[in-house]
């Protein structure tokens, strides 16, 4: 099974080199945006407690929730200043998220490629006497060649899924940033 599996790999020539480092970020990208997305991070539930009851805030000073609530604090009379604040706040949390789309795209196209070179050196073995390729030659060859464009779609899938789930958080964590946006606001204009 090792051995099929580092086979697999050779077949997708140098372009595993490329698909390796579009793994390597899928897994940083997804592995860091899921922990700085956590709950905790963004807005705690006693935070948020605390600014729905208009009661004085305590802790989760290095939350979202508070670092919008400081800046509203800071700003009192410019309410645009402050929403576009929340909107900076919302950005910073997609940061590396565009990237999985850019790997779900260009994953299976480099693997795709790979895919392509590997066929053309396996046609390049076709006997010029015959006009035929070796049987067993050509089969194995054709199976390696397509290893680059199975491990593009093994990169790209998680990809697709892991952007899909974060950006469906983030868009949960705005509109309830949002919410709370007015309640700071209206605590702010008093």
């Amino acid at each position: 099974m090792f051995i099929a599996v580092i086979e697999v790999f050779k077949g997708a020539g140098l372009l595993i080199y490329p698909l390796g480092l579009c793994s390597a970020a899928l897994v940083f990208i997804v592995c860091e945006r899921s922990y700085a997305l956590r709950r905790a991070a963004i807005m705690p539930q006693d935070l948020m407690d605390a600014v729905v009851s208009g009661r004085p805030l305590v802790g989760g000073k290095h939350t979202v929730l508070a670092r919008i609530v400081d800046f509203a604090e800071q700003h009192k009379n410019d309410e645009d200043a402050i929403k576009a604040f929340a909107r900076l706040e919302i950005n910073r949390m997609e940061r590396g998220v565009p990237y999985l789309d850019v790997i779900y795209a260009a994953a299976p196209l480099i693997g795709l490629t790979g895919t392509v070179t590997g066929l053309l050196r396996v046609f390049a073995h076709i006997s010029p006497e015959t006009g035929l390729p070796d049987p067993v030659a050509f089969t194995s060859g054709v199976a390696l060649a397509l290893s680059a464009t199975v491990i593009g779609l093994a990169i790209a899938i998680p990809a697709l899924v892991g952007s899909g789930y974060l950006q469906r958080k983030i868009e949960n964590y705005a509109a309830q940033l949002d919410v709370l946006l007015e309640r700071i606001l209206q605590r702010s204009r008093q």
